[in-house]
Order: structure tokens, then C-alpha cells, then sequence
């Protein structure tokens, strides 16, 4: 009964937000989704489309230079270059940093010990890029001043919460007096402020709630089949099923002919839809199958967990998969994960897991608690999420960040 409330919320829920771009907006189908992600006319990011206002909204502040949310030009491509030279780490740094930051955040878990996957690993990743960024261990202030920011932001961004732009703020002004101490040098051509929020938005906002997200995804997905190995064949699984996008969106800066299909003119807004793409041309696409990569290069596949590299691929390609991997095998080491709760793409619960030492035997009281305990709680979470969306959704079309933003630009 409770899944079922839950689920027309939600489906009342995406309504809403499926009219947030007006006339203008298009849902790319499966079978057009990668020619037209890679399109070079597929290029504009934030410009022209009213869904931008609402993610400058949830990203705010310093949404303007976010790398993401940058158009095509100069500074779009200074800001890509100095994230690629933060982010050229050997593989061997990048493993042994991730585990040294998972075995902290081991340490202070007394198991056996119900956790939210996304609350235990923040710390994890907030401790990693805030080394990444200056090179030295993150001291305890700063840990919870990334925290406060992060939770802050993915919890406005599953409409779970609103804003609480004093958190945000807080994190501003301290990268805003440690600008001189970062490892490598910052974007040029940025103002003092808005290279904070480059750190900010790209470390501290994108990098630790993503990683959080997919490490709680790939720990969920090991607790709901503890037969299967960490490999390569179980990363893409999780990333096929539980991809960190939902959907997102381009803007045409010239018009496109597609064969078969009516030509799709210059500033059209380009939706693609993640999750859909994901589990077309599957067999049994809602079954987790690592086996199903045996002898099938991802890249052949519907599958772009990190979209595809002629168009703004995800900068941490390469790193990612490093770091998730040796966290959750650190994890591993020490506890064998259980889970009865509900495990979806959006992961609104933050991923209820049993942690048990490694070997032993899991309460079967407390997974029942923890399965009745996760179904109440999703119907009052999808109603608060009904009405807090709606209201962020009309407070963004007010605030017009984005829109204003170019206004401005072309005022100058």
C-alpha cells in the first residue's frame, strides 16, 4: 500500500517538472540519444532554456561558472583545463587516497550499526577532494563546512528540503581565504570570488555529492547480491541501472537533420533521459545482471555513465571508477553490507544499509525494522517532495538566475 502512494506521488511529482521547459523543450528517444549527444550543434548548456534557472537555482551560488553550466567559448575551456590538471592524479594516488579517506570514516562505525550510506560515506569523499584541491589532509572544520554544503545541496536537489543558502555562504568565504593554498593553479580570468566558487561547485558540490550518490549506489547493489565480485562487469551494472543522471539537457546552436525524423531547429532545448537510455535494447533491463557484460564493451552499449567524450564528457572519467572502487572494497574489508530498503535511481532514502562484521550473521529483526521503516518513510517523503518541488520549481521561474544572468551579460 505504501509503495503504491508513493509511486502515484511520484508520478504526479515528474508532471510537474516535465513542464518546467515550456514549448521549446525536446525528449530525445532512445534511438537518438547518443548521435545527438554528440552532435557539435548539440552545444549550448544553460542559455535559452528555462530549465536552467532551475538548476542555477539548486546550484546556487556560482552556478555561472560551474563547469557544467558554462557555454562554449574561452572560459569554458581555461575552467576545463585547470579541473583536468586537478584531476591528473596517478592511479596508485588516487587509490590510496580513497582508501586512507574510507578507512577514517571504518573507524568511527561501531557495527553492527544501521547507516544511510550517502550520510556515512560524505565524509569520505569531503576528506578526498579537499585534498585533491589543496594537497593536505582535510582538517575537521573544513570537513564540516564541505558536508554542511553538500547535504545542503543534493538534499534541494531530490526536494527533500529547501536551501540554506548561510551553509553555501560559510563554504564560500573559507575557500575565499585558502585561494592561495591550492594544489594546482586556479582557472584564469576569474574573479577572486568566483574561483571559490569554482572549488566550490566543482570539488565540493558536483564531486562530493556524485561520488557520495554512486559509492552508496555500488555498496546498495553489493548488499542486494553478495554473490557477486566487485568487478568491472558489477561497476557497470550499478551505473546502468542507478546512473548518477536523470536528465539532462543541451541547447541546439544550430539546427540538426536527422534521417527519419523532423529537422530540430536552432535553440531547441535537447532532453535526455538517462535512466530510459539505460534500459533500452536490454534483456530484462530491470534485472541486475553483471553477466551481461560478458564479452560487451560498455561503449557498444546504451550505457554513458559519464556521457560521451565529443561532448563534455564527465571531467572525473577516469578517476572515478579508481576512487569508488577502493572505498567500497576498504568497506568490504570490514563489514558485509545487508539492506532491505528500497533501492532507486534517486536513492531520496540516502541507501538504509545493516552494517555487520565481516562473517557474522545479520539481525533478522532489524532488517525487518529497517523494511517497514523505509516504506512509511517513502510516503511522507514523496509528499514532502510534491509540494517542496513545486514550490522550488515556481521560486526558481521567479528568481530567473540563469535568465537574468545572460540579460545582464548582454546589457554590457
Amino acid at each position: 500500500m505504501t509503495a503504491r502512494i508513493a509511486a502515484r506521488v511520484t508520478e504526479l511529482r515528474m508532471r510537474v517538472f516535465a513542464r518546467v521547459n515550456g514549448p521549446d523543450g525536446y525528449a530525445v528517444p532512445p534511438a537518438l540519444f547518443r548521435r545527438l549527444y554528440e552532435h557539435p550543434a548539440a552545444s549550448g548548456r544553460s542559455r535559452g532554456a528555462a530549465l536552467s534557472d532551475l538548476f542555477w537555482y539548486w546550484l546556487s551560488p556560482g552556478a555561472h561558472v560551474h563547469q557544467e553550466h558554462l557555454e562554449p567559448g574561452e572560459r569554458y575551456d581555461e575552467v576545463a583545463r585547470a579541473t583536468r590538471r586537478f584531476l591528473s592524479l596517478p592511479s596508485a594516488e588516487i587509490t590510496e587516497l580513497a582508501a586512507r579517506c574510507a578507512a577514517q570514516a571504518c573507524d568511527r562505525v561501531q557495527a553492527p550499526a544501521l547507516v544511510r550510506l550517502r550520510d556515512l560515506l560524505m565524509p569520505v569523499w569531503a576528506e578526498f577532494w579537499y585534498e585533491v584541491a589543496f594537497g593536505e589532509r582535510c582538517p575537521p572544520q573544513a570537513r564540516a563546512l564541505i558536508i554542511g554544503h553538500a547535504d545542503d545541496v543534493v538534499t534541494a536537489l531530490k526536494c527533500d528540503g529547501l536551501r540554506h543558502m548561510g551553509r553555501r555562504r560559510k563554504l564560500t568565504r573559507y575557500l575565499q581565504s585558502r585561494l592561495a593554498d591550492t594544489r594546482v593553479a586556479l582557472p584564469e580570468g576569474l574573479t577572486d570570488l568566483e574561483r571559490a566558487w569554482y572549488l566550490q561547485g566543482t570539488f565540493f558540490n558536483t564531486g562530493v555529492v556524485q561520488m557520495s550518490e554512486a559509492s552508496a549506489h555500488l555498496l546498495m547493489a553489493l548488499a542486494e547480491n553478495p554473490g557477486y565480485t566487485l568487478d568491472q562487469n558489477f561497476l557497470d551494472e550499478t551505473f546502468r541501472m542507478y546512473p548518477l543522471f536523470g536528465v539532462a539537457h543541451r541547447i541546439t546552436a544550430a539546427g540538426i537533420d536527422v534521417p527519419g525524423h523532423p529537422p530540430i531547429p536552432a535553440g531547441t532545448v535537447l532532453c535526455f533521459n538517462y535512466p530510459v537510455f539505460h534500459r533500452t535494447d536490454f534483456d530484462e533491463p530491470d534485472r541486475f545482471d553483471p553477466a551481461r557484460w560478458d564479452g560487451v564493451a560498455a561503449r557498444q552499449a546504451n550505457h554513458v555513465p559519464f556521457g560521451v567524450a565529443a561532448n563534455r564528457p564527465c571531467p572525473a572519467w577516469r578517476l572515478a571508477p579508481i576512487a569508488l572502487r577502493a572505498v567500497a572494497e576498504q568497506v568490504l574489508s570490514r563489514f558485509d553490507p545487508h539492506t532491505t530498503a528500497a533501492h532507486t535511481r534517486a536513492l531520496a532514502n540516502r541507501g538504509p544499509c545493516l552494517l555487520v562484521p565481516r562473517g557474522e550473521r545479520p539481525s533478522q529483526a532489524a532488517l525487518a525494522w529497517l523494511r517497514v521503516r523505509d516504506g512509511w518513510e517513502d510516503v511522507g517523503r514523496s509528499v514532502k517532495q510534491l509540494f517542496l518541488g513545486a514550490y522550488m520549481v515556481w521560486r526558481a521561474r521567479r528568481l530567473r538566475l540563469c535568465e537574468r544572468h545572460f540579460s545582464e551579460m548582454d546589457a554590457k
